[in-house]
């Protein structure tokens, strides 16, 4: 789900055994991208991830660090992060979006070599993309609630100028 002149592309590590089976992007349940993302003014209401062509319509898109499924991103190699990283900076390039949010600060650092990034806005742009690295979403990322998560999405919903879409 991507395309031209987005706000925002979310970017997730890499596709679950779950949505690779279904296509459709955090579409394990216990994931809380999709609740996040409404809790934080994303969207107007809570969208199902089958519902993911709608994003584009909010200024939106969504696409992965590194193709490969898997059960869980600790299986993913160093190498395939930093191959990951350069295709999706090649994307980016190519499409320009506002923000590039990728939904997890330790692919964000994996891929694109930055050990001691944080959570939050990065110094590092891809051409006029400016990028946020967000905590992951994933139910195994026990550190950060929902609610602490929708913060942070929130601060970068502000950042890139996209209105509260639940007003």
């Amino acid at each position: 789900m991507v395309a031209g002149g987005l706000s925002v592309l979310f970017c997730g590590i890499n596709p679950g055994l779950m949505t690779a089976a279904s296509g459709y992007h955090f579409a394990r349940p216990g994931n809380r991208f999709w609740p996040v993302l409404h809790l934080s003014g994303f969207t107007p209401r809570q969208l199902r991830p089958d519902e993911q062509e709608e994003l584009p319509a909010y200024g939106l898109g969504i696409t992965n660090v590194v193709e490969r499924a898997t059960a869980r991103a600790d299986e993913l190699s160093r190498e395939e992060y930093r191959a990951g990283g350069r295709r999706l900076a090649e994307r980016v390039e190519r499409l320009a979006p506002r923000w590039l949010a990728i939904a997890g600060v330790t692919a964000y650092r994996a891929a694109f070599d930055e050990p001691k990034a944080a959570v939050g806005p990065q110094e590092r742009t891809i051409g006029s993309t400016r990028i946020w690295a967000l905590p992951s979403p994933s139910g195994l990322n026990a550190r950060w609630t929902a609610a602490a998560m929708a913060e942070e999405f929130a601060r970068l919903r502000e950042a890139a100028g996209v209105p509260d879409a639940r007003a």
